[in-house]
Formats: C-alpha cells, structure tokens, sequence
C-alpha cells in the first residue's frame, strides 16, 4: 500500500465518531486562546475597498442559473470588492450579552473560518500587480507582493488557504475533515459570487500544492506564527469576458512573477499561546499533499436546474444565508416542487458546477420527514446515474430503488419514519429530525484514493461544494439549511448496509423551517465601518 494512503486511511478511521465515543478532541476549551477569526497582516500596504452592501445591477437568484444572460461587470475596485465581500465577506453580527461575533457569507464549522482567501493580479489599471491577502472585517486588501514586472496581460486569480489550527482548537483530531468542507465552501461562494458579476471560474487543477504556496506567499514560514501556519487548498482563475480573446499566463509564468517580487508583512499572532497540539493532523496534511497533475476534464452536459420561483437578487439571497439553529417540527411540509428544485440544483450537470471539472463522486442518501406528497423514508439521489448498479450492489439488499421522478435520479429506498434515527446518526441533534429532509452526503471512497491519495480532501471539497448550493437553494425556498458535520460515521453505514470503505459517509446537511433565537441581537455586517468614517 502507498504509505500516504495508509497514514489517510488510519486517519479517517481514527476521527470517526461512533455511538461509544467521539473522535479525539481537547478535554478542555480555553476560551482565552479562542483564534483570532480575522487574519490580518502587519508591515505592507493597505488598499481599501469601496464600501460593501451596495447592490449594483445584481441579477435574479434565478438567473444564476443561465451565466450567460448575466451582463458581465467591468473589472475595477467596486467589482473586485464586490466579489471578495459576496464569497468571504460578513454578512451580519450577532450578540448575546456581552458575546459579539460575526456571520459570513460563506459558512464554517462551528463559525471559526479556518479559510483565507487571496488575489493575485496583474494588468489592471486600478490595483498595482501583485499578490493581496482580502481582510474580510474591514474590507480591505492587504498588499504582500509587488510584482517587479508589470505583465501586460490582465489576470485575475483567487487563492484559499486553511488555518488548520482554528478549527482544532475546537474539534481535535476532526478538523482536518471541517477544513476541507469550509474550503469547498468557499469555493462554491466564490462560484456564486463571479456569477453575480457576469464572470466564471476556471480551477487551476494542475497545480500542485507547493505552487500553491508559492503564489500566494504561504511558504514565507518566517512570516507566520510555527502553530498558525496557512496551508494551501485551491487556486482558480476568474474569467471576466468570455468573448475577448484571453493568453493566460502559466502556471510557471505565475511562479517567476511571485518569485522576483517585493514581499512585505508578517501575519499577526491569531493568539499568544496554544494549549494543545494534534500531530495526527499534520501527518494527515503531509500525506495528502497535492503534486502537480494533468487533470482531464469531466464535465457534464449542461442542463438547468428545475424551475424556481425565488425572484430574490442574487446579492441580497447570498448576504441572507443563515445557518438554522434549530427548526420547527411541527412544520408544514414542504412543496414537493421547491424539494425537486433543491435536489437539481446539486447535479453536476448544472451551471453552479461549470468549475468543477471532475466526475462526480458524491451521492447524497435523503432521509425525507416532512414534504408534501412523498411518503417519509429513506431515499437517494445519485448525482451520476452510471453509478447505479455500484451504489446498488455496495448499500442494502433491502432497498427498493424505485425512481420518483423522470426529471432526477431520485430513488425510493425504504418508507419509513426515520426521524429518531436521523436524529441518533446526527451525535443526537435534533435539527436532523426536526426538518423537512435531512442527509448524508456518501462518497466513492477507496476506489477515488487509491491511486492517488490526495484525492481525499477533494472529496471533502465537493461535499462543501454541494452543501453551500443546498444552503443557497434553502433560502430561495423560503427554509433554511445548516451543515452538520457531527454525525456517527460507521453507524451511517450500517444503516445503508456498507461493509466496507467502498463508500463512506462524509457530510451531513438538513434543510427545514428555522425558528429564531429572539435573545440573540442581529447588527449590520459593517457597521463598524461607518462608524470609524
């Protein structure tokens, strides 16, 4: 066996939950050493960004379904904060007491946002050529590269980076996995947020990690704190104008701009001590490191998403997403349309997915409460149909794999009442059982790793990817999702009759009708920032 695929498969055994006991996490919370959820740099240069909130021409949440419809944005300052704000920036404040926190727009385990977003620019009037870390609190670009050369050619990248260390402060050995599904996340956001403008994202898939950290400065180690280290996850190419021909530079053309440019800054402490430390997750992070791949593109013939009556802007439905703390069980249910309309939008043949250039390897295993016209049970939605006859042969004798619908691969499993055990497989959380429909996202797993280890954390990628489209579809539904990444991974499998690591469960999601915690006050994302103006 690969040595890196036994220290991933260790790993992802090691950090299950079960019904006896959770994965390995601290003993205590030392809420003095919270991490700083907003990274900021010291030393360089600021460029501030216009003020967010505005809502320009912001198309229909609907119309993201046809890109090509969208008039595209020209490339400035507004625009470029405006795409920053709508993927990574603050979407309110909350208080409770003397607890004050910020929400995003994109989402994250336990709120920690273990995820860093970056520019890297070149030939654009408005913004010197260089690299900039986006600081998400005030809305404002860091400058940590200049570029020495001054490419004529105009290029637009965005680059995400994880803080592993945030998310183990909380969950332990787990947060590895949490990373992975905030960085998919985040990507989808980012999706969402191009598309508002009239842009599109092509992933660089080729590169490997190592170029990763060299574009974006995360290999500068002396410019980090040793336990509060960036790690590097992804790096796409925003495409302005899809009609004006385009030379883009490579990736090594890239690597000698970052190479010969002026750094400056150094990352402030996100805290001044660090109580415990998690070798596991550095074993796991060294083994599913990234090496630079030829990367064949597998993408779906295009097709749009049943029909949605959501006729909210874009940017206001994207600013709104909320992640439910808990839902009403006595809800109505929901319309068979609006649950239809949420289960296309996740097919990879859809718009949404345009960036995501690889076959699918996340199915998605429903465990139907309370929608109109459907009997309560357990179902499945198999986002690529060739895949039927494995899912079938890998899952329960018992299931029935009776189609629904003509219009989506969405099979009836097993009628039954399964809100206790959704509930139970969920670490006992009743927003599982309390909604309409809940989930787990399961994944082609060994046969996805086996060649090629690194492949686990794309993985993780796809099932964010997917739960950021289902907190999306959820608001324009007129509901509200949340990710849940506590669940008893082996349980899960018994239940669906896997006996193996064939597939394996990755992500949990559940979508129903909120109920708002009237204690907590609800403030404007960037007040604070009129306030210092």
């Amino acid at each position: 066996m690969i040595p890196s695929l036994e220290i991933i498969q260790n790993y992802h055994n090691r950090t299950k939950h079960t019904l006896q006991r959770y994965a390995k996490g601290p003993e205590t919370i030392d809420w003095e050493d919270q991490p700083d959820p907003f990274r900021r740099f010291s030393g360089c240069q600021q460029v501030m960004l216009p003020p967010p909130g505005k809502q320009l021409a912001s198309p229909l949440f609907v119309n993201l379904d046809q890109p090509e419809t969208i008039p595209t944005q020209a490339l400035d300052l507004t625009s470029i904060g405006l795409l920053l704000e709508l993927a990574f920036g603050l979407s309110a404040w909350k208080q409770f007491g003397d607890n004050r926190w910020a929400l995003r727009c994109n989402p994250s385990s336990g709120n920690l946002h273990p995820t860093e977003a970056y520019l890297l620019i070149t030939g654009c009037d408005v913004i010197k050529s260089g690299v900039y870390h986006y600081q998400s609190h005030d809305h404002l670009l860091e400058q940590r590269a200049e570029f020495k050369e001054q490419p004529t050619e105009n290029e637009l990248l965005i680059g995400l980076s994880s803080v592993h260390w945030r998310e183990a402060w909380k969950y332990g050995e787990r947060a590895f996995r949490y990373c992975q599904h905030d960085t998919g996340h985040a990507l989808a956001a980012l999706r969402y947020a191009a598309a508002v403008l009239g842009w599109s994202l092509e992933l660089m898939a080729d590169c490997s990690d190592s170029d990763i950290a060299q574009l974006l400065g995360l290999n500068r180690t002396a410019d980090f704190k040793p336990n509060e280290r960036e790690y590097p996850d992804i790096v796409c190419r925003i495409k302005i104008n899809q009609s004006q021909p385009h030379n883009p530079l490579s990736i090594d053309d890239l690597l000698a701009l970052v190479q010969s440019a002026d750094w400056s800054g150094t990352a402030n402490s996100l805290r001044a001590y660090h109580l415990y430390h998690w070798s596991v997750i550095d074993e796991v992070t060294q083994a599913a490191e990234k090496p630079r791949t030829q990367e064949p593109r597998q993408q779906s013939e295009r097709q749009q998403p049943l029909a949605s009556t959501c006729l909210v802007p874009a940017s206001t439905l994207i600013r709104q997403r909320r992640s439910a703390q808990q839902f009403d069980g006595k809800m109505s249910p929901l319309s068979q349309v609006h649950f239809y309309r949420i289960l296309s939008a996740v097919l990879p043949s859809t718009a949404a997915f345009s960036c995501w250039q690889w076959q699918a390897k996340i199915h998605l295993f429903i465990f139907v409460h309370r929608v109109k016209g459907l009997t309560p049970g357990l179902y499945a939605l198999l986002r690529d149909e060739t895949r039927l006859e494995k899912i079938q042969q890998a899952t329960s004798k018992q299931f029935h794999w009776q189609k629904q619908t003509d219009d989506l691969p969405f099979y009836s499993l097993y009628p039954s009442d399964f809100r206790l055990i959704a509930k139970t497989l969920s670490c006992h959380q009743p927003i599982a059982s309390d909604s309409a429909f809940s989930l787990a996202m399961v994944a082609e797993f060994s046969e996805t790793i086996a060649s090629e280890p690194w492949q686990y954390r794309r993985l993780f990628w796809e099932t964010g990817f997917i739960g950021q489209i289902l907190y999306l579809e959820a608001e324009a539904a007129g509901v509200r999702g949340t990710g849940i990444g506590c669940y008893f991974d082996d349980s899960v499998h018994e239940l669906l009759g896997i006996e193996n690591n064939q597939l394996q469960s990755l992500y949990h999601f559940t979508v129903g009708k909120p109920l708002e915690d009237k204690r907590l006050q609800t403030f404007p994302p960037y007040q604070h920032l009129s306030a210092i103006e």
